[in-house]
């Protein structure tokens, strides 16, 4: 005989799933799993009449599995998700209220400096990464795969449109192209995976209702800050990663939460957009030194936006997606040791953004952030070998490099074979400091890559890893010793490299920074004009001539 079928969940009869329980004798713990279904939802459009009878039955349901959970262990998750705090008391709701709520005069003036100085630095790298090679495949891939959609402008490209998620695609892949934005600590990169997705956003919008400025800044450090706060519940996400790449899960988040705050959603469909964004997150790390890894700001900053846009429509998602609820996996399916706290909605007393409390980390050439401490400690020693002198050190010299570097896999790479691997080898950016006293943009191009005297000295090189020094931005260090022929042993050590938060670039080196990108692309007045624009931004009535000046 076949079973009934199972009534229609909206809206909820309770009556009508009771008796289809009876009929056809499900399992109590089945049961517990459907009228938890059934809880969630009465609690999310406050039914009190069905809520009491479901509570009710689910508690008599209880007093059934109870002995059977203790022997088998059978879905603990399901009895403990009914214990669970209604739906506004959850840490994802919470989110949702953050979203939703907060405003631009909770940015203090550190917050919008700081967050200023990241646009600035988050355009150029992309009008820099919009010359390169993986940029024109994502582009080419997406004008001839999808058809034409002329809104939202492309990094560099004058005339140039697409749909805007496809925007936000390409130009998010173009900012990631090189390995040149900003990093934060925990580890991500954040700007790149919300910028593209409010800029494309903002295009979208209608001419007579642009975000001003102030708007658009306050949405950018809505997606930062969702970023951190994520990041913070789990002491595994302070470390360099292993297994999935930070921005592909944490960046998509803050897309989709900049987005709904632009899109003005309200708390439910913000913390909506969240949960949606949960399912559309992650990339392994394996993908990291090859073309596809800036395929994951791109993914991260169109997901989120899409997220957000969907939520706009009225899709639901899990509404205790951020919640630690045992046995049921949210986002601590990506964090193992993820402990949620709540965001306290802003008020009167403001909001304090934790870009107040730590600054942001800026790159002075195209590389892995670790790259850093190893090529200033090189840097050191190639002025110890040519004083004065803005020389070359000659291979000839050197018998031996030793290098004490974090322990972490896809960073020590011997002998790299293309600019992305490049870009992520301890070894091939002490060697290339040590030969020429600083790592550039060009110190990944072909020519330079394949010099007899870099080749010379990477088969030199030895490395150790130290106990006393971890895999974790915020505490690593690099030593390099280089042994010459006549026996005499160089050392050069770095705690804390020019840019690291700790020791931010100055306002005029991040120009400079800003100039060289920009400057591949544009013209000199338009470089100048777009730095006005931006170090201006939280002036601006809309952002229309910011949009302007990005092609």
């Amino acid at each position: 005989m076949d079973k009934p079928a199972l009534p229609c969940f909206f809206p909820v009869n309770i009556n009508s799933h009771c008796n289809y329980i009876r009929q056809v004798q499900l399992k109590p713990n089945i049961s517990i799993h459907l009228l938890t279904a059934i809880l969630l939802y009465q609690r999310e459009r406050k039914e009190k009449n069905n809520l009491r009878k479901t509570e009710a039955m689910i508690s008599t349901l209880q007093k059934t599995i109870r002995p059977m959970s203790t022997v088998r262990g059978l879905h603990k998750s399901a009895v403990e998700v009914f214990n669970y705090p209604a739906h506004e008391d959850t840490v994802t709701a919470s989110f949702g209220r953050f979203i939703s709520e907060v405003k631009p005069q909770h940015l203090s003036p550190v917050v919008l400096h700081r967050s200023k100085r990241m646009v600035l630095d988050s355009v150029g790298v992309g009008l820099i990464g919009s010359t390169t090679d993986v940029f024109e495949l994502a582009l080419q891939h997406c004008q001839n795969m999808y058809a034409p959609d002329d809104i939202s402008s492309v990094y560099g490209r004058k005339g140039t449109r697409l749909s805007p998620t496809l925007a936000a695609f390409v130009n998010g892949v173009a900012t990631h192209s090189m390995d040149f934005d900003d990093t934060w600590h925990p580890a991500t990169h954040p700007s790149g995976a919300v910028l593209p997705a409010v800029l494309a956003l903002s295009d979208m919008m209608p001419a007579n209702s642009k975000p001003s400025g102030l708007d658009f800044l306050l949405a950018f450090n809505v997606g930062i800050e969702i970023q951190g706060r994520l990041m913070r519940f789990s002491n595994e996400a302070h470390n360099i990663p292993k297994r999935f790449h930070p921005p592909t899960v944490v960046g998509t988040m803050g897309s989709a939460a900049a987005c709904a705050h632009l899109l003005s959603l309200d708390h439910s469909r913000s913390s909506h957009a969240l949960a949606i964004a949960a399912s559309l997150s992650g990339a392994p790390m394996a993908n990291a030194a090859t073309q596809s890894k800036p395929l994951h700001i791109g993914n991260a900053s169109r997901l989120g936006l899409e997220a957000a846009l969907l939520a706009s429509r009225g899709l639901e998602a899990s509404p205790l997606v951020l919640d630690a609820v045992p046995g049921v996996a949210g986002f601590n399916a990506f964090y193992e040791d993820y402990v949620p706290q709540p965001l306290g909605s802003p008020d009167d007393n403001g909001h304090m953004f934790l870009l107040e409390e730590q600054d942001m980390g800026f790159k002075r050439f195209p590389a892995h952030l670790g790259m850093h401490w190893v090529a200033d400690a090189a840097a050191s020693v190639h002025k110890l070998l040519v004083g004065g002198d803005h020389g070359t050190v000659s291979p000839a010299e050197v018998q031996e490099i030793l290098l004490r570097v974090p322990q972490s896999k896809y960073i020590n790479r011997p002998f790299p074979e293309s600019e992305h691997q490049a870009r992520h080898s301890f070894q091939f950016n002490a060697c290339s400091a040590l030969l020429d006293g600083e790592v550039t943009v060009q110190s990944f191009t072909p020519a330079a890559m394949m010099r007899p005297d870099l080749l010379a000295l990477l088969g030199r090189v030895h490395v150790e890893h130290p106990h006393d020094n971890p895999a974790n931005f915020n505490r690593m260090y690099a030593e390099v010793q280089v042994t010459l022929v006549g026996g005499d042993i160089l050392r050069g050590r770095c705690d804390t490299f020019y840019g690291h938060w700790r020791n931010p670039l100055t306002n005029e080196s991040l120009r400079k920074k800003f100039r060289n990108n920009a400057g591949a692309v544009l013209p000199s007045e338009r470089v100048e004009r777009l730095i006005e624009v931006l170090e201006e931004l939280d002036r601006l009535g809309d952002c229309t001539h910011l949009l302007s000046q990005l092609q």
